[in-house]
């Protein structure tokens, strides 16, 4: 059966190459149209609007990863089915979450800055307890490239349901528990109420002294005013952040200067990164709506991810 698909808020020639990829012809959006494929990342109003249009509207596929944003703005209406790109970038941001991982435990924030030689020091990944908070696309990439350092992994989910290839899985409700116990924190979890500033001073200060903190997923999960705030010898070691609230993070804020801080500016899926795995999940999910079958990456609206 052919259904009606189009592209907003404009309508890229990849987009448009992946579609006719799965013998898909995009049209102008109208009162037909059943599928949209919407390529604002950061426009809730625009796709509201958008919506508004289109009465036959099934089915709309987001572009990001994390939804928060759309869901802050109750985009998001039920009476359709809505995907996002979850697990779609999961090998480049994983790949990030690697390389700031292994930065912090070799103190590379520190020796950056340094202008002496100081004191040799660093620590292997080999062996260590890492703590991932989520279970989706890029936890488990991470996992996958964490095996050749025979770490011993904790998932931090929602549900307590068993990851493959990690040593245990808890609740959130266990995360004070644990967090004095590991090496390193790597978090990859959606942004939602429970998960808003998840990293709090309290649980900052519980960490152990030589551990590592790690945050490729939403900057609001990290209290980055506790972080500033933490006294020299207590907490993480390292703190590195790929994402922060706000985001920018605004010149002159006091993380710039912290040599236990490293940033970098939400790098971990750039565009050219992103550009092709977003055109596949484009045409994979619009072949599965033209025949009906369940889609990739459907958003639970009952927690927002």
């Amino acid at each position: 059966m052919s259904h009606q698909l189009s592209v907003l808020p404009s309508r890229p020639e990849w987009a448009v190459e992946a579609l006719r990829s799965v013998d898909v012809d995009p049209v102008p959006p109208d009162e037909n149209t059943e599928g949209l494929i919407w390529l604002g990342f950061h426009d809730p109003e625009g796709l509201i609007a958008a919506v508004r249009r289109l009465p036959a509207l099934r089915w709309v596929q987001l572009p990001s990863a994390g939804v928060d944003d759309f869901v802050d703005a109750g985009a998001l209406d039920p009476r359709i089915v809505w995907t996002s790109a979850k697990g779609a970038y999961a090998e480049p941001v994983a790949e990030h979450a690697l390389t700031l991982l292994l930065a912090g435990l070799r103190q590379i924030p520190g020796r950056a800055r340094a202008t002496d030689w100081g004191v040799p020091a660093g620590t292997s990944l080999y062996g260590r307890r890492v703590l991932i908070v989520g279970a989706g696309g890029v936890a488990l990439e991470l996992v996958r490239l964490l095996r050749p350092f025979r770490s011993e992994i904790t998932i931090v989910r929602r549900q307590a349901a068993e990851v493959a290839d990690v040593h245990r899985t808890i609740t959130s409700s266990a995360l004070a528990d644990v967090l004095p116990t590991m090496d390193a924190v790597v978090l990859a979890a959606a942004m939602t109420s429970g998960t808003t500033s998840l990293i709090d001073a309290s649980a900052l200060a519980s960490m152990p002294p030589h551990s590592v903190l790690v945050n490729v997923a939403r900057g609001g999960l990290v209290d980055l005013e506790a972080v500033a705030a933490l006294p020299r010898g207590t907490g993480p070691a390292s703190v590195l952040l790929d994402v922060t609230a706000p985001e920018p993070l605004p010149a002159g804020h006091p993380l710039w200067t912290d040599e236990r801080v490293l940033i970098t500016p939400h790098t971990a899926d750039t565009w050219d990164m992103i550009r092709p795995l977003l055109a596949r999940r484009v045409a994979e999910n619009a072949a599965r709506f033209r025949r009906g079958l369940a889609l990739i990456g459907e958003i639970d609206l009952d927690h927002g991810y």
